[in-house]
């Protein structure tokens, strides 16, 4: 699996760089990812890493251009890796029919259903394989410190990666975050037409993996580090697409205070990356503080 540089941009003082390379987990197709890189770690430190899942249409670009989280992240000496949203150029059919399912929407799950299970495996690709490629090419990265944030589609898959994990035992990352996140999507129509393409049991099989509402019920108050904002003007939440506060009653009825568990609804601010980067400084430092710990 060996890297390709595709461009290098400074920024901060430290690097962006666009990596490409062939992916396993995505059934042998060419995969790109941006990582920021501080201007700390070429000196021979490894640096956490902050990982961000971005949202429905999306690439591995729109977090880094437009996230507002590199000139935080170069002042904490943190890195940041911004896989894409899904694989490209599979061809299967339908995967491109639609704005929320197929290409730019892989929803961070592995595809249990024979017509998608070959490519659309986001979840082994973001927490196991692009570690390992990263790991192999010798970057500077200390992956005993990783945390994860996202938004929109990208916030679901941060919450659940990270609930999964702390479920699990593995406690791959210290600490989430979300913007606007689809938090509840077994109940929601955006959450029902995913899981019902890419899984084998539908919805069904998505409650026990994918569905941080449901996962935070499983955990018996085991530690988490939870920072969730949502804007109250955001057309997606109003149409019952988020649904922040399904997730936040499990929180609080699982035992819960606002110390581990945050959602924070903002005032007037709606879905798109104006919200985002008026709030992703305050993330950024939210994950500081257990990947420096």
């Amino acid at each position: 699996m060996s890297l390709e540089k595709v461009s290098v941009n400074k920024a901060f003082d430290g690097q962006l760089i666009k990596y490409k390379f062939k992916s396993a987990a995505l059934g042998g197709l060419d995969a790109n990812f941006n990582l920021f890189l501080p201007g700390n770690a070429p000196e021979g430190n490894k640096v956490p890493l902050l990982t961000y899942l971005a949202g429905l249409t999306c690439t591995e670009d729109n977090g880094a251009q437009k996230g507002h989280f590199l000139g935080p992240a170069s002042k904490e000496g943190i890195a940041i890796l911004f896989p894409d949203t899904s694989p490209r150029g599979a061809g299967i059919e339908g995967e491109t029919d639609s704005w929320d399912f197929g290409v730019g929407a892989g929803f961070y799950v592995n595809a249990t259903h024979p017509k998608w299970s070959k490519h659309y495996n986001m979840l082994t690709h973001v927490t196991l394989e692009l570690p390992q490629v990263l790991e192999e090419a010798g970057l500077p990265i200390d992956f005993k410190r990783q945390s994860i944030f996202g938004h929109s589609m990208g916030g679901h898959g941060a919450l659940t990666l990270y609930l999964s994990s702390v479920l699990q035992g593995v406690k791959q990352y210290r600490s989430v975050s979300a913007f606007a996140p689809i938090s509840n999507p077994v109940n929601c129509p955006w959450g029902q037409k995913a899981f019902s393409g890419y899984l084998q049991g539908g919805v069904e099989e998505a409650k026990d993996k994918y569905d941080a509402t449901e996962l935070i019920k499983k955990l018996g108050k085991e530690p988490v580090h939870i920072l969730v904002d949502y804007g109250t003007a955001d057309n997606f939440y109003k149409q019952g697409q988020l649904l922040p506060e399904n997730f936040l009653k499990a929180a609080r009825d699982s035992g819960y205070d606002e110390v581990q568990v945050r959602v924070r609804a903002q005032e007037g601010y709606d879905h798109s990356y104006y919200f985002i980067s008026t709030f992703g400084e305050d993330h950024v430092h939210f994950h500081a503080n257990f990947l420096k710990a």
